[in-house]
């Protein structure tokens, strides 16, 4: 990392700041105080889209807010948790489940929130050659030879029947049991006819993997090309650089993105523990403003600024996998196969879409999938999932740091929501692989549309 610069928390003005929670008018002049902490560590996993952390760092952004930040890679998603928990880190990149998960109490209970949605999409699936191969002669091909995308799972049950006969568990990896790429795994799979698995906790099964036809398994991001090339898995959900990485190693390829799951999905958050924010708050929006600007500079000028922060995630303090393959998936393309390239334009959003708005409705649709595939082992009344989401994601500590933003001069009023009649929900949402309608303010609804998967007051036998 580069040296710090001299403290500038001396040259901010002291200045009132109104209480969290309260809704700041468009029209009213924001008063952010002095950061009551200036000196962070924040934590991250080694994927592309860390890159906003990245960027707020290089650019200067933590500093114009008085913030002096450290940015320190972490071993795997548990243990990122665990030491934003104890307080060894400050905050985090988080997967978007994990303080939704924390809250709830999958795996560990604690006090998260967020603010601040890092992105949209960037994640991929990707099968082993062999299984590619397998998977081959059920799938369309356009004109020029190359497969019709998207491509569906059902292409993967001859595969799964070869597997079964020869007494073999088909395997994938994934991430983490509250991360998107579990739940876009398991919703290709389901869409495609393929049951995933139940988790049963009121069991004592947290494996995920019961009524399941394939076997889903924790696997650090960072690890998932040598697992796939050991054999130890056939496939896996996760983020880039790994999606890409597999096709310059020659071992997989990528059969399906995420944005083809899912169109402008929500990916990962900032996360803090609920104490840090109140005892800091000053600090939150400080650094969320700081968040905004990185965010807005990596999508600028479409995607101009992207070959630049490829470059920076390829050092080894960041993500260090190779330039090429970080930019292959980064620039608005995305290689689907040695030769089978595709413009993506949107595969990596970081501002465009409102993709750093913290939207109860996408915490709810990780609430459903929580409680579609058991982790949620009991119903749950429309009113629950409200209440959790709005217990987590904190849009006014957001709404604070943009009308900052724009006060100062630095971002628009057109680059955000109209916070005026901003309720926190997107509308009915498309663009989803099966072609089911999601919408935030009616999630047992949603569920009910679900052929596999847990509704109404079903539970795991």
């Amino acid at each position: 990392m580069k040296p710090r610069m001299m403290c500038k928390g001396a040259l901010l003005a002291m200045l009132a700041w109104p209480a969290l929670g309260a809704v700041t008018a468009a029209s009213e002049t924001v008063s952010i105080g002095a950061p009551e902490k200036e000196e962070l560590k924040l934590g991250f996993i080694k994927l592309t889209d860390m890159v906003p952390l990245a960027v707020a760092y290089e650019q200067g952004y933590f500093e114009d807010e008085g913030l002096y930040v450290t940015l320190e890679a972490q071993a795997n998603w548990k243990v990122l948790l665990d030491r934003v928990i104890d307080g060894e880190l400050d905050g985090a990149q988080m997967l978007a489940g994990q303080p939704l998960g924390a809250h709830i109490g999958i795996g560990t209970q604690a006090e998260l929130v967020t603010a601040f949605s890092m992105d949209l999409n960037g994640n991929g699936i990707t099968v082993a050659n062999s299984v590619w191969q397998a998977m081959l002669p059920q799938l369309a091909k356009q004109a020029d030879g190359q497969v019709v995308r998207p491509v569906s799972a059902s292409s993967l049950k001859p595969v799964l029947d070869q597997y079964r006969q020869s007494g073999k568990a088909f395997n994938f990896g994934m991430v983490f049991p509250v991360s998107s790429h579990n739940y876009e795994l398991r919703y290709w799979l389901a869409a495609g006819g393929v049951h995933p698995g139940y988790y049963a906790p009121l069991k004592g099964d947290d494996s995920g993997q019961r009524q399941g036809e394939v076997r889903l398994s924790v696997t650090p991001p960072p690890q998932m090309p040598a697992t796939l090339e050991a054999g130890t898995i056939s496939g896996y959900s996760v983020g880039e650089p790994w999606n890409q990485q597999a096709i310059a190693k020659g071992i997989g390829v990528p059969v399906i993105t995420d944005l083809e799951i899912w169109r402008n999905n929500p990916e990962k958050v900032l996360g803090v523990t609920q104490a840090w924010a109140e005892r800091y708050p000053n600090t939150h929006v400080r650094l969320v403003k700081a968040l905004i600007r990185a965010a807005h500079w990596l999508d600028a000028n479409d995607n101009g600024n992207r070959r630049a922060a490829a470059k920076l995630l390829a050092r080894p303090d960041y993500v260090g996998a190779d330039e090429g393959v970080i930019a292959a998936a980064m620039t608005g393309s995305f290689e689907y196969n040695k030769g089978d390239v595709r413009s993506l334009p949107d595969f990596n959003v970081f501002f465009r879409h409102h993709a750093t708005y913290p939207y109860y409705s996408d915490a709810i649709w990780f609430l459903t999938q929580m409680r579609r595939w058991g982790q949620i082992p009991q119903a749950q009344s429309d009113a629950w999932f409200e209440q959790v989401a709005r217990a987590v994601y904190r849009p006014e500590v957001y709404q604070q740091a943009a009308l900052s933003l724009i006060e100062e001069g630095k971002l628009k009023a057109a680059d955000f929501p109209a916070f005026a009649t901003e309720s926190g929900y997107r509308g009915p949402q498309q663009g989803f692989i099966d072609g089911i309608v999601y919408d935030g303010r009616h999630p047992n609804d949603y569920l009910n549309h679900f052929a596999i998967g847990l509704k109404g007051d079903e539970q795991v036998q």
